[in-house]
């Protein structure tokens, strides 16, 4: 760890000269006049942790020895313009290594990049294969930023885009500006994502749906109706839609809380049915004698409801700070099945450009996030059992506490290295474990 610290600081040392903003591109062109688009990404995330009190530990523990873990992820982004505002997007990746305790026991784990099941390998899959279409309301348009996920350059100001087949629901949900990438911002699962954000997802992070958006010149309203997994964190979607599906509805509002500066607020509510179980049950069950310990996956029933709501904010406070927050909720009676084990989570952040320091194109950023679980989730741990994610044989129940802050420096065009620390209390809602440090650092190419 430490001959990794040092290496990083001597690429700092070196690349520390003025860069100029126009210069933050790939390493590869993508020119705007062509039907087509190429481009890839490679993310590489090392961390590690020492030893840190635990005086017990479950099969879902984080681990309180030592260790390390490197993971990587490589996704190759194409598209093509079939006809006149209609793109398909076809996205191929492969996500390998592992993160630390195989992303087992914590809510807000420490690495985004992390398949939460590492016996899938490290084999590419499809990751996105969607087919989006722009209807134009008026005559009147603006210039748009061409990118991996739309292609065009230019689009009108009030329009409904479309799109259909395979993508992530936080491709168009619960996006914040300053916290929702961990190839250049924050690392942390509950800081890039809403952690009570329990959205449709494989264990992957993709599904299969429709999402449809107004867009207006200050505002936004989107719907998606997305598949749900057929049992928690897995990777095989359900496609009995009577009984297992997602709505998710979200409200954009593009106005600054601070005059004259830009700003975004965003109102989320969704619905998930599927084959979920019962917290309730699995504890009366366990009491009754019937279940040797509680055993969620044993008492679930298909088209069960879980709701939940989000409220996410970003602001511009000077040219080169921006601030922004999240708050999540969801019905906590029935087991965390998509996302992580959250079923409340409130964080509150923000990140500085390096133009104060001649270095426009680096930043710093920096978050804290408490993670909270429901009486039947937490009662259902402390009695022993298992979720997909955590499950220490015991709890001592306290909200979960991290900070996390990094430094992403732009090396050269399409080359990023990042420092990141992390420190959280009380892993997996356990008072009686941690607090454990976390550094990590990180290499991102874009070509």
């Amino acid at each position: 760890m430490i001959r990794f610290a040092v290496a990083l600081g001597v690429l700092l040392a070196v690349v520390h000269v003025p860069v100029r903003a126009q210069e933050t591109g790939a390493l590869a062109p993508h020119p705007d006049d062509t039907r087509w688009w190429l481009s890839g990404q490679m993310n590489f995330i090392f961390q590690w942790h020492g030893e840190f009190p635990s005086p017990y530990q479950g099969p879902n523990s984080l681990m309180a020895t030592s260790e390390q873990a490197i993971s990587r992820l490589l996704t190759l982004f194409t598209g093509l313009v079939v006809a006149p505002r209609t793109e398909v997007i076809f996205d191929v990746e492969s996500a390998g290594g592992h993160g630390i305790s195989d992303a087992l026991g914590l809510a807000g784990f420490t690495n985004l990049d992390v398949v939460r099941n590492p016996s899938l390998g490290g084999a590419p899959y499809i990751a996105r294969l969607f087919v989006h279409h722009t209807i134009a309301l008026g005559s009147e348009t603006k210039k748009a930023d061409r990118g991996p996920l739309s292609l065009a350059t230019e689009v009108p100001v009030r329009r409904i885009d479309i799109r259909a087949g395979k993508f992530g629901t936080v491709d168009w949900f619960d996006q914040n500006g300053p916290g929702s990438d961990s190839h250049l911002q924050f690392m942390n699962w509950t800081a890039d994502n809403n952690g009570g954000y329990d959205y449709a997802a494989d264990t992957r992070g993709y599904t299969v749906g429709v999402e449809a958006e107004y867009q207006d010149r200050n505002w936004a309203l989107r719907f998606g109706e997305m598949a749900m997994p057929k049992v928690a964190n897995g990777i095989d979607l359900d496609w009995d839609i009577a009984k297992a599906r997602a709505e998710n509805l979200e409200l954009e509002l593009r106005q600054g809380l601070i005059p004259g500066r830009s700003g975004v607020v965003r109102l989320l509510g969704y619905v998930n049915h599927a084959n979920m179980g019962s917290y309730a049950e699995a504890i009366a069950a366990w009491k009754a004698g019937i279940d040797p310990v509680p055993t969620i996956e044993l008492h679930r029933e298909a088209g069960r409801v879980k709701q939940g709501v989000g409220v996410s904010v970003e602001q511009s406070v000077l040219d080169d700070v921006r601030v922004f927050g999240r708050y999540g909720w969801n019905e906590g009676h029935h087991e965390s099945f998509a996302y992580t084990e959250a079923n409340s989570s409130v964080e509150v952040g923000g990140d500085v450009r390096g133009g104060g320091w001649t270095r426009p194109n680096d930043k710093i950023g920096a978050v804290f996030i408490v993670n909270g679980l429901s009486e039947d989730h937490r009662e259902y741990l402390a009695d022993g059992g298992l979720g997909f994610l955590l499950g220490d044989g015991r709890l001592t129940y306290g909200t979960e506490r991290i900070f996390e802050a990094y430094y992403n420096a732009r090396l050269y065009r399409g080359v990023f290295a990042a420092f990141d620390v992390q420190r959280i209390v009380n892993p997996g809602y356990n008072e009686d474990r941690g607090p454990v440090l976390v550094p990590s650092l990180r290499l991102h190419l874009e070509f």
